[in-house]
C-alpha cells in the first residue's frame, strides 16, 4: 500500500477568531452531516439486504470510524489545510456552507460527497478572501480523485464479483450455513469499510482548522473530535440515506452488498493513504454501478441514477456560491 503523502499545509491567517472557539461547532455540525449521509454507506447494502440489524450497522461504524480516523486521518487533513489558507472566521464559513448544502441533500435522500461540498466552500471562501492564497493544482489533485474514485470502486467491483462468487459456490454450503458466511463476511467488510471512512472522511470535517487552537498540528486529537462529530451523525440521523443506495439504484443481494461494501472500502482507503479525500457515497455508487453492470444495465435505476448525479454536481457549486456569498459579506 502506497505511503501517506506529505502535504505542507498552510496555516491559518490568524490564531484567533472574534468569536472564539465557536467556529469549531462548525467542524462539529458537518461531522454531524458526514456522518448522517456518509457513513450509512459502509452498512447500507447489509442492512438493506437484511443480512445485518441497523443497531449492529450503527455500533460497529462508531468503533471503526474513530479507529480509522485517528490511525490514518492525518493525510486528508493536511491536504484540505493545504488548499487555501483560513482563519478561524472563515473555516466556520466553509464549514457552516459544506454541512448546510450536505443536510439538503440528505433531506433530499441523496448519497452526495462531503469532500466535494468542503472543497467547493473552501474554493468560494477563498476567492472572495483571498484568490491568490488558493493552490489550484492541489486542488486539481483533489478533483482528480472525485472521478477515478466511483470509476476504480467499479472496476474493482467487476473483479471481485465473479471472483468470489466462484469461491463461495465452490464450498457447496447449504443454505443456512451460505446465510451465515455471507453474515459474518458483511460484519467484517462493513467494519472495514467503516474504517475507510474514518480514515479518508476526518479531514473533511477538521481538516480547514488543523493548525490552530486548540490543539494545533496534533493530528490525532484533532481526529478524535472529528470522529466524534461523524459517529454522532451516525446514530442519530443515518438512516434516510441508506435505503437509497441500497434499493433504489440497483436491487442488492446479500452477496452483491458484500462486494459493494468492499470495493468501496478498498478504494476509499487507498486514498486516504495517498491523503486524497473522497466520499464514500462516491465509491459506493461506482461499485453498486460495477455490479449493475455485471448483472446487466437494466437492473439499473436511470431516475435515481440521475439524481445522485445532479447531487454531486450541484453539492460544490452551492457550497461554494454560500461560501463565497458568506465570506463576502461577513469578513
Amino acid at each position: 500500500m502506497p505511503a501517506p503523502t506529505t502535504v505542507n499545509a498552510a496555516p491559518p491567517v490568524a490564531d484567533g477568531s472574534v468569536l472564539g472557539m465557536y467556529p469549531l461547532l462548525g467542524g462539529m455540525y458537518l461531522g454531524w452531516a458526514l456522518g448522517a449521509n456518509d457513513a450509512a454507506n459502509v452498512f447500507g447494502t447489509a442492512v438493506a439486504s437484511r443480512m445485518v440489524r441497523f443497531r449492529t450497522a450503527v455500533v460497529l461504524s462508531s468503533v471503526f470510524v474513530v479507529l480509522g480516523a485517528v490511525i490514518g486521518g492525518a493525510g486528508g487533513m493536511k491536504t484540505l489545510s493545504g488548499l487555501s489558507r483560513q482563519s478561524m472566521d472563515s473555516a466556520l464559513i466553509v464549514t457552516l456552507s459544506a454541512a448546510a448544502v450536505v443536510t439538503l441533500m440528505t433531506r433530499l435522500k441523496l448519497p452526495v460527497s462531503t469532500s466535494q461540498g468542503v472543497v467547493g466552500a473552501i474554493l468560494g471562501a477563498g476567492l472572495a478572501l483571498d484568490p491568490s492564497g488558493v493552490r489550484w493544482g492541489m486542488l486539481g489533485k483533489v478533483a482528480g480523485a472525485w472521478v477515478s474514485a466511483p470509476i476504480a470502486a467499479a472496476v474493482i467491483a467487476m473483479i471481485l464479483y465473479p471472483v468470489l462468487g466462484r469461491a463461495l459456490n465452490g464450498l457447496h454450503l447449504s443454505l443456512i450455513a451460505r446465510s451465515r458466511v455471507l453474515t459474518a463476511a458483511l460484519i467484517v467488510s462493513g467494519s472495514y469499510g467503516a474504517y475507510a471512512l474514518g480514515a479518508n472522511n476526518v479531514g473533511n470535517v477538521v481538516g480547514v482548522f488543523y493548525g490552530s487552537a486548540p490543539f494545533g498540528s496534533n493530528a490525532r486529537l484533532w481526529a478524535l473530535l472529528g470522529a466524534a462529530a461523524i459517529t454522532l451523525g451516525i446514530v442519530t440521523y443515518s438512516r434516510h440515506v441508506m435505503f437509497t443506495v441500497g434499493r433504489s439504484l440497483v436491487q442488492l443481494d446479500a452477496f452483491s452488498a458484500l462486494v459493494a461494501v468492499l470495493s468501496q472500502g478498498s478504494t476509499v482507503l487507498i486514498l486516504a493513504y495517498v491523503g486524497v479525500p473522497v466520499s464514500t457515497s462516491t465509491a459506493v455508487v461506482g461499485a453498486v454501478l460495477g455490479i449493475g453492470i455485471i448483472n446487466g444495465v437494466k437492473t439499473i435505476n436511470p431516475r435515481t441514477l440521475l439524481g445522485i448525479l445532479s447531487g454531486w454536481v450541484s453539492t460544490p457549486v452551492l457550497s461554494g456560491l454560500l461560501a463565497y456569498a458568506l465570506a463576502a459579506v461577513l469578513l
